[in-house]
């Protein structure tokens, strides 16, 4: 039977290859739901799920990696091909520590994203998903990303349009008491809206043409928030102080004369081309920006955190290597755990034919019983050290094969045909004499 390694396999859908709406047709109601569905399935010991506007990835621990990306192809099932990253152990390790670096931000060095993984994770250990491994690595996500924070200037400054917008309506009015209308819930107004949040600003309305992702951006802002769609705008402009204007429009979406009775009302249009018609400026109460007052802003801190980036990745390199070693010393003990309680089971029966016969022929001091049993400890530990040290080898090489046959080699049958996986430890320590220092 072949050996069990516990493995995770990745699948993640983002920003860089699917739209916010493809992120959305395939993410769940919620993280936990997506966990419990993954976990009916048999074969899946562990998962994980992160769902943001701006991505939806899931991760399992199955016995091997192509059980585990079966296990995944549901989840992104609805979601373009060619949108669809599928990871192995290794990529998904790294990929994790990226995320919660904020290195795979939509906004290089976000914040937000290391708040998102605690949550996801609390939800998924709710949902019964978290076992040894998804322990391991998605709390070293965390360190990792709290430590890169401390460490570089990657979340210094504001390097987004959606940021700065919010920076200059704070500047301009006071947000406490302020109602935001974030039109377009796309990737700017996504920011500009979280921002917003962040802020401390009264409330935010949220405006877009598909409601549902108006609706699930809402939910993620950090302050009281509403979704409407397009065809409400004009009653949501009479209620809002602060606007910021982020669709991808051909043709302006506000003209001067929907400002007519808005009163005083500071106006940010982050849209490429106009969302806004410029003659809104005219407009008694209006104080319209646009991005050419943003964009030096943004620029200072963009160099800033583009320099802290080799940092990061150094750090990242480094907890990854030293997480990878420490999962290869796990499955290599467990190994050899397993192998050394089976060679125990032996010995003891051994002993105890061996122990009886002598019996048999006269009463053993107890000298004697110590120095037949002190002879069956050395025999097995001298006999099991090499395959002891050909494990270790074989773990840090990825040769899960040679172990297997290893195994097999003492006992086709060996401790019941298999050994545990990293979601099920052998409860035997491995000696103290084979292990490395």
């Amino acid at each position: 039977m072949a050996f069990r390694s516990g493995v995770i396999s990745g699948v993640a859908v983002s920003h860089g290859t699917a739209t916010v709406e493809a992120i959305a047709a395939i993410s769940e109601d919620s993280q936990a739901t997506a966990v419990t569905g993954l976990l009916a399935d048999e074969s899946v010991e562990e998962a994980f799920v992160l769902q943001t506007c701006n991505r939806a990835e899931a991760y399992v621990v199955t016995d091997d990696q192509a059980t585990g990306l079966a296990a995944l192809e549901s989840y992104a099932a609805d979601a373009p091909e060619a949108a669809v990253r599928t990871m192995d152990h290794d990529e998904s390790v790294r990929h994790l520590l990226r995320v919660a670096s904020g290195l795979e931000s939509l906004v290089l060095g976000e914040d937000q994203i290391l708040g998102q993984v605690r949550t996801a994770y609390e939800e998924a250990r709710g949902a019964g998903g978290i076992g040894p491994m998804l322990e391991e690595t998605v709390t070293k996500a965390i360190h990792v990303g709290e430590r890169v924070r401390n460490e570089t200037g990657i979340n210094e400054g504001i390097v987004s349009l959606g940021s700065a917008a919010v920076q200059v309506a704070s500047e301009e009015r006071g947000l406490e008491d302020a109602t935001a209308l974030v039109i377009g819930a796309g990737e700017m107004g996504t920011i500009a809206a979280r921002a917003f949040g962040e802020a401390g600003v009264g409330r935010v309305v949220v405006a877009n043409r598909t409601i549902p992702h108006a609706e699930h951006l809402a939910d993620e802002v950090a302050a009281p928030a509403t979704a409407v769609g397009l065809d409400d705008v004009d009653s949501a402009l009479r209620e809002a102080t602060v606007v910021v204007t982020a669709t991808d429009s051909d043709d302006p979406i506000l003209d001067a004369g929907d400002f007519d009775g808005a009163g005083d009302t500071t106006v940010i249009d982050i849209g490429q081309p106009r969302d806004v018609e410029p003659a809104a400026a005219d407009r008694e109460g209006v104080s319209l920006h646009d991005l050419d007052d943003l964009e030096s802003i943004t620029e200072r801190t963009r160099e800033r955190r583009r320099d802290a980036v080799a940092a990061v990745e150094t750090i990242v390199d480094a907890e990854e290597a030293h997480l990878r070693e420490r999962f290869k010393r796990k499955r290599a003990d467990q190994a050899i755990a397993t192998m050394y309680e089976s060679a125990d089971r032996i010995k003891a029966r051994e002993l105890e034919t061996a122990l009886s016969k002598l019996e048999d022929r006269g009463d053993l001091t107890d000298e004697q019983r110590e120095a037949v049993e002190s002879l069956a400890d050395a025999v097995v530990g001298q006999l099991l050290a090499a395959p002891t040290k050909a494990l270790r080898e074989a773990a840090a090489e990825d040769d899960w094969a040679t172990i297997n046959a290893a195994l097999q080699l003492f006992d086709p049958d060996f401790g019941g045909g298999r050994v545990p996986s990293d979601a099920e430890p052998s409860d035997r320590e491995v000696p103290a004499e084979s292990r490395e220092n």
